[in-house]
C-alpha cells in the first residue's frame, strides 16, 4: 500500500536540496565510510526509521561490514566488536539522537574530544544531526522500502 503522505522532495525541493548538501558535506569529512554507516544505522534504530535502516544496513554490507556487527549494533556496549573510536561515536550517536533524555553528558563530550579531536568531533556531530533529519523525514512521511 503506497503512502498518501507528501513527498518532501516534490513539495519542498529547496529544503530537500539543503539536506542533500549536508549529506554531500559528509563525503568531505575524515569519517570512514564504516563510521558513517554505523552512525546512520544506530540513529535509525533509535528513531525507528525502516527506510533508513534498510538502506544503511545494505550500504554497510557493501562496504564490507560484517553481519555480526550489524546485528549486534543495538547492543554494541555489551560486545567487544567495536573499536574505541567506534564506541565513542556510538555513544555520541545515542546521546544526540535521544537528546531530550539528558543531552550529551560532559563525560561523553570530554572523552570524544580527547579521542577524536575537535574537527572530527564536529564531523561526527554533523553526521548525527544529518541522519536524524533524514530519519524524521522518513518516519513522518512514511517513506516506502525500496
Amino acid at each position: 500500500m503506497e503512502s498518501k503522505r507528501i513527498k518532501i522532495h516534490e513539495v519542498a525541493p529547496e529544503a530537500y536540496k539543503v539536506m542533500l548538501k549536508l549529506e554531500a558535506y559528509l563525503h568531505t569529512t575524515t569519517l570512514s565510510p564504516i563510521e558513517k554507516e554505523l552512525i546512520k544505522i544506530r540513529a535509525s534504530q533509535l528513531n525507528g526509521c525502516a527506510f533508513c535502516l534498510n538502506m544503511h544496513t545494505r550500504d554497510a554490507r557493501k562496504l564490507g561490514e560484517t553481519e555480526q556487527r550489524i546485528y549486534l549494533l543495538n547492543v554494541w556496549h555489551e560486545t567487544e566488536l567495536y573499536t574505541e573510536t567506534e564506541r565513542i561515536i556510538l555513544t555520541l550517536t545515542e546521546e544526540i539522537t535521544l537528546i531530550s533524555e539528558g543531552g550529551v553528558s560532559e563525560e561523553t563530550y570530554q572523552q570524544a574530544e580527547a579521542l577524536l579531536g575537535k574537527e572530527k568531533l564536529a564531523e561526527v556531530i554533523m553526521a548525527i544531526v544529518t541522519i536524524n533529519g533524514w530519519n524524521r523525514i522518513g518516519v513522518s512521511t512514511l517513506l516506502p522500502l525500496d
